[in-house]
């Protein structure tokens, strides 16, 4: 917008005319927009390419996480085969492993149960609500 105030005159040596200004200023603000997109567009690359970073280390950490728990297990397993045969340890952990992985599924089904159909209802029906309100309205007005 400094260029508006920058060309006090116009190509024949006068005062700019109201549609020369207008289109600096169209111009200006076209230039502006541009600028900011490309801005935006380098700041959300580079926020893109940190999240991209942390969730990679994110999921490296879990992995190492699923690697420990596995030596757990081998560790209770272990544990387990000093005061019984070692078959029969892993057995009770690999039954235990499996009896909390069906409690798990079955609290995820519900879970998942609660919300199908992925409809937003309390948002249709405000929506309905409204639309209902606009038609009473324009019904009241053509009454009048």
């Amino acid at each position: 917008m400094a260029d508006v105030a920058n060309h006090r005159t116009s190509q024949n040596g006068s005062e700019p005319s109201t549609a020369e200004l207008v289109q600096r200023a169209t111009e200006q603000v076209s230039r502006l927009v541009r600028d900011e997109l490309a801005l935006a567009r380098a700041e959300l690359t580079q926020k893109g390419k940190h999240a991209g970073i942390g969730i990679g280390l994110f999921g490296g950490g879990g992995a190492l996480a699923l690697y420990g728990l596995g030596a757990l297990v081998a560790a209770v397993i272990l544990l387990l085969a000093l005061v019984m045969p070692a078959w029969l340890a892993a057995l009770i952990v690999a039954v235990a492993l499996f009896l909390m992985a069906g409690i798990l599924a079955l609290v995820g089904k519900k879970q998942v149960s609660q919300a199908v159909p992925p409809l937003p209802a309390a948002t249709v029906r405000s929506v309905r609500a409204d639309v209902d309100t606009v038609t009473a309205a324009v019904k009241d007005r053509g009454r009048a």
